[in-house]
């Protein structure tokens, strides 16, 4: 088999801030090259001068992936290309066999084979929990971006069967390629001194309930802390709920009600949480709470069972898809569903321990190596070889 030339926008990796588009492409773009090494892989992206971009691509792209980036405005470049064609193969040359572009948007003029990750269709069954700016860029960029691309990546059959309910005319070139989990990184955390130093650096002490994500209106996180006002008022001395989680699109309504519920001492916000304390933190917890209206896939209840912690989720969108029958569901949208599964989980330690069982075997279904090897068959595909 030939070298394939493989580019991977990077775009998500070198955000000040990784969300969950940006892990999934690191868990993928490393798992391709590491597994698959006789071919030549690269990161896109512009610097707009900024040397701490480049650095956070080099840590990610390691001995496998090399770098291509423009001094250029990656702002600026995206606000011509939304209405010049300008050609991202001006910046990023002519080498390139295939460019996959890991978050909505293809630009004009890409040289060779385009693939676009296309995580899910909130801005449309859920757009007043978007970003207006968002909203505005995939509302006036993403129908031309299916359209320039050869293949639609997304990471789940609801998120599929999502596009095409939007997009029928797209849907012969939509691939499935779940997310993954990297199980060496979230497993147990077994030493209980780790995560006790790792609750004293967050501020948390005693039991707690823990939810990992941003902190926007889509998540339901005003539903889950009127649940847990709820299970204040049945248990004595309950479990802390800790959102880990960086500030979205209008958090302050969030804070707000939690003060305005007198939880502000049982409800704790950490901020910056160091990735090398995610696990314990998580292993740490009593049980995982993530009831979300919406999501494309939902990278952390996975991680959490991969953790070992029990898992409270909602039945809504790729959420069932990806737990399976490994968690406690509730009702996204009933308080007292999402209160009494709290209840549940609380007082029921011999189901704590099953899901935990459970849930680390369901995780072990969903690796990025696993990820990587149907993507890679993809890019075959495309480039019509074997």
């Amino acid at each position: 088999m030939r070298k394939i030339n493989i580019s991977f926008d990077a775009i998500p990796i070198i955000a000040d801030k990784i969300t969950g588009i940006g892990w999934c492409e690191i868990g993928q773009t490393q798992a391709v090259a590491k597994l698959f090494p006789d071919n030549n892989y690269e990161y896109t992206f512009f610097t707009s001068g900024k040397k701490s971009r480049i650095e956070k691509a080099r840590t990610f792209a390691g001995n496998n992936i090399n770098l291509n980036y423009s001094v250029f405005s990656g702002y600026l470049y995206r606000g011509l290309s939304a209405f010049l064609p300008v050609p991202y193969s001006l910046f990023f040359g002519k080498k390139s066999d295939i460019t996959h572009f890991f978050n909505y948007i293809v630009p004009p003029f890409v040289h060779g084979k385009k693939i676009v990750t296309v995580h899910d269709m909130v801005y449309k069954t859920f757009p007043d929990t978007v970003r207006g700016r968002t909203r505005f860029m995939l509302e006036s960029g993403l129908k031309k971006s299916m359209k320039r691309a050869d293949i639609i990546i997304t990471d789940s059959e609801f998120s599929r069967t999502e596009i095409i309910k939007y997009f029928p005319e797209y849907s012969a070139k939509i691939r499935v390629v779940p997310c993954g989990v990297d199980c060496e990184k979230f497993r147990p955390c077994t030493d209980p001194d780790i995560i006790k130093n790792v609750k004293k650096n967050l501020g948390i002490d005693g039991d707690y309930f823990l939810y990992v994500g941003t902190i926007e209106p889509r998540k339901n996180l005003k539903r889950l802390v009127r649940a847990y006002k709820i299970l204040t008022r049945h248990i004595q001395n309950p479990p802390k709920l800790v959102i880990a989680g960086g500030k979205g699109w209008l958090y302050g309504d969030f804070f707000r009600l939690v003060e305005k519920l007198s939880l502000e001492k049982l409800v704790i916000f950490t901020e910056y949480v160091p990735t090398e304390s995610m696990p314990p933190l998580i292993s740490g917890a009593m049980a995982f709470v993530f009831p979300s209206l919406y999501e494309g896939f939902g990278l952390p209840p996975l991680e959490a069972m991969a953790c070992g912690v029990p898992v409270l989720t909602s039945a809504e969108a790729s959420l069932p898809e990806v737990t399976g029958d490994c968690a406690v569901i509730c009702d996204a949208y009933s308080v007292k569903s999402i209160a009494e599964s709290m209840y549940r989980l609380y007082k029921n330690t011999e189901l704590r321990k099953y899901l935990s069982i459970k849930g680390i075997e369901r995780a072990s279904n969903f690796t990025w190596e696993k990820s990587a090897e149907k993507l890679y068959a993809i890019y075959r595909e495309l480039l019509h070889e074997k």
